[in-house]
């Protein structure tokens, strides 16, 4: 296994990747803005159980054939972009009336979970972070890769959800005030399917 000072080496520099805003925490803060810190925090649990699955992929060498394999990048990157711009067109053509009520919209949570973890799944991005970014981390003198692997997935797992976690709940602390109104909540709604169609858009330029 790595010893101390590469995991405290590699704890700093996930750390310094983590709280650089990038397309997961859009998409929270997305979640956090429109439904509440319940809704945020649910995307982020479904976010990062869908890290697991990038974790899993790391150990056994899926990762490496993703970043070889042309195709595979390319057929798992647009089923992604597929996703987040359904999401982003949903929400542009929300249409609500001025006299209606202001009631937020609530998704089951179920949903909210299973979206976060389609999001992080189909995202070639992570992939690929995992494989440049943990082998240099990997000691083969300290024993088999796939267990210091896994080891170095889950500190980043906590560190990834203690991060994210954490941009949730300012961005429903901060949208509280906006969401009393039906404007705001338009407001809300068009600015969420930007973002999403930005993510698409981000996710369509990225390359293997």
């Amino acid at each position: 296994m790595p010893d101390l000072a590469t995991i405290a080496l590699f704890c700093a520099a996930t750390l310094g990747i983590l709280l650089i805003p990038g397309p997961a925490v859009l998409f929270i803060v997305a979640r956090s803005v429109a439904q509440g810190r319940t809704a945020g925090l649910v995307s982020v649990l479904g976010i990062h159980v869908g890290s697991l699955v990038h974790i899993g992929a790391a150990a056994l060498g899926v990762s490496a054939l993703l970043a070889a394999s042309a195709t595979a990048f390319t057929v798992v990157k647009y089923v992604g972009v597929a996703y987040l711009v359904w999401l982003g067109v949903r929400k542009l053509m929300t249409r609500g009336q001025a006299d209606e009520p202001v009631e937020l919209t609530v998704q089951s949570k179920r949903r909210l979970f299973w979206e976060g973890f389609v999001v992080n799944v189909f995202n070639p991005k992570t992939a690929i972070f995992f494989l440049a970014f943990l082998p240099p981390f990997i000691d083969l003198k300290a024993g088999p890769p796939a267990p210091q692997i896994l080891l170095l997935g889950l500190i980043w797992l906590v560190l990834g959800l203690a991060s994210d976690g954490t941009f949730a709940l300012l961005a429903a602390t901060l949208a509280g005030r906006v969401r009393k109104s039906l404007r705001a909540r338009r407001r809300l709604d068009v600015g969420s399917g930007v973002i999403y169609l930005g993510l698409a858009a981000w996710l369509a330029g990225e390359k293997a």
